[in-house]
Parts: structure tokens; sequence; C-alpha cells
């Protein structure tokens, strides 16, 4: 059986209604890649040196990221060779089943599940730089939560950046949960342990906390983010539960170096990449993954309360490969 063939599948066993939105929260970089894969399979008849040279510069024009590029071109060439292809239109197909390879590497799909625990408070720490749409996405995910059946609550541990503790607590009005909040320029540390004993005295089963972003001094960040982190520690063993980053897709590379400078403040877990659906560089996903080994857990693909999707990277790829899988199924008929 085809890749192609597996992959749709795949997609069928989930639902219609994400491989749909995944697909049109993806063409900008849909339209841009599959263009170019056209024209290069065009181009070129048989798989060569140049061949592979022009697909490294495509890829690395959607984002992947340059590491990663070099090592799927890497394992393209072996493959190819393994495979003994010849004919470039067969490549497509390859790609495609590397990407997915790619993303999970040795891990199971699960890492793109948030770790929840089972009846008893999980906390959630969001952290990300300010203008990448950290608050929203915190709304949309309690939103989501709520709708899942669980009890949420927010803390609006962002006291710096004015207008964040409203933003937040318009949010907390629309997913109809409660925000636990004290005025601008207060200790984010209190304002997260006031939340953590608001949430355990009302039986929540999970606390979103919000964070400050400012780059601008990166080491009163970390200092802030491990007072934070120490709080949430001391009061609930095992916790933060998941330490989500967001990062906003439309910036490329800038998110990446953001990335990493979060990494080294905190222990995050995983992406929250807003805005996907607004570039046309969305091999993004796979850099950050395969050069952080941060797995993506939500993408922004529209900017409707529903619009923020859990990560999947087959759903991913589909979207990515939808018109070339619709050429290779009618070629194969």
């Amino acid at each position: 059986m085809s890749f192609f063939k597996k992959l749709k599948d795949k997609i069928n066993t989930q639902t219609d209604q994400a491989s749909e939105k995944f697909k049109d929260g993806l063409t900008k970089t849909r339209d841009s890649f599959t263009t170019k894969m056209n024209d290069l399979v065009a181009q070129y008849r048989t798989v060569d040196e140049e061949f592979f040279e022009e697909l490294e510069e495509i890829l690395i024009s959607a984002d992947v990221g340059v590491q990663t590029v070099m090592d799927l071109i890497e394992e393209l060439e072996m493959e190819v060779k393994r495979q003994n292809i010849k004919d470039t239109e067969k490549v497509k197909e390859v790609i495609s089943e590397k990407l997915v390879d790619i993303y999970y590497n040795e891990d199971e799909e699960s890492i793109e599940e948030l770790n929840l625990v089972e009846n008893d408070l999980s906390i959630i720490l969001v952290v990300g730089v300010n203008g990448v749409g950290k608050t929203t996405s915190i709304g949309k995910l309690a939103h989501q939560l709520k709708q899942d059946g669980k009890k949420v609550m927010l803390a609006a541990g962002d006291t710096f950046r004015a207008g964040a503790i409203d933003q937040l607590s318009v949010w907390g009005e629309r997913a109809g949960v409660d925000v636990i909040k004290h005025s601008e320029g207060s200790d984010p540390a209190a304002v997260i342990y006031d939340g953590i004993k608001a949430a355990k005295s009302r039986g929540a089963d999970v606390l979103l906390c919000d964070t400050a972003g400012r780059l601008q001094n990166k080491v009163n960040l970390m200092k802030e983010l491990s007072k934070v982190k120490k709080v949430i520690e001391r009061e609930v063993p095992d916790a933060p539960h998941e330490t989500l980053l967001v990062l906003d897709a439309t910036t490329g590379q800038n998110a990446m170096s953001q990335a990493k400078i979060f990494k080294e403040a905190t222990d995050v877990s995983g992406i929250v990449l807003t805005k996907l659906d607004g570039t046309a560089r969305g091999g993004i996903v796979l850099a950050i993954r395969n050069e952080l080994g941060i797995p993506v857990k939500y993408v922004g693909l529209g900017e409707q309360v529903n619009d923020l999707q859990q990560f999947n990277a087959h759903q991913f790829v589909y979207g990515l490969f939808g018109d070339l899988m619709v050429e290779h199924n009618e070629d194969d008929s």
C-alpha cells in the first residue's frame, strides 16, 4: 500500500472536520509548496543531484529549517537509492512519508496530546513574548477544555503588559471560566499562588497560568519564570504538568530564536503555534520539532474560538500534500 493511501486511511479514522481545518488553514503554505513542487517535477524527469539541490531550496523557503532540510535530504537520497526511484513524481510520496518520520522520530503519537492529570488539578503554564497571541490562545484553550467537560480556571500572571489582565478577563467571560487576578504591576508568583489556592478550593480540573513575555531583559524574564515555577512546584508536586510556549508562525526563524531562549528559561514541554494560516512558510512546525525536540501541541488555523486545533502530524502532512495526493490517486486510477 502506498504511503499516500495509508495517510488517507489514517486521516479517515480521525474527524473530517479536523482534516478540513488543516487543509484550509495550510492553504498559503500548500499553494506555494505545491506550485514549486509541481514546477520542480516538470523541470526534472529524473532524480539527480540537481533535483535534490532545487528541492533543498524549496524546503528552506517553506521555513523547514536548514538542519531539518539537510536531515530530510539525506534520508530522501538513501530512500531513493534503496527503492531505486528514477521518476521524480514518485519522490513526492517519499517526501511526505519522511516528513511524518522526522516529526515523530522514535516518539509515540501521544506526544501531541496535553498531559492532564486524571481526577486532580492539572496546571498548565503558558509562556511567550508579547504579541504572539498568548492570551488569546489561553482563552481558546480554556473554551476547548470546558467543552470537553473540564472545570477550568485562569490565573492572570502577566501583570506587566498594559491591558493583559483585562484581556484575559474578557476571555474568561467568553469561555465562562473564573479568572484569578491582582492589580497591574503585582508580583506574578503571588497571582499564580492565589490561582492555585482558588483552583484547589473550587475543585477545578485545569488551571491555565498566563505569564509576562518581556524579552528585553532576558535575565529578569528567567528569574520571574523560575520564581513562578517554584511556587507551582511547592503547591502541587509534579506541576506544571505542561509548559506551553506560544509562537507566531508568521515570524519564521525569529520564532525559533524565541523558542531557544524560553527553552533555556524553563522546561518547555509543548508549542502552541499561532497564525499558521497566515503564512506560506508552515514548514516551521517541522523545524521546531526536529531542531528543538519540542512537540507542537496546538496550531492556530483562524480567528474563531474553535480554530485553535490540536496538532496532528498526519493531518499536517495531509494539509500540505492534499492536492498532490489527489493527483497521485487520479494517476493510479
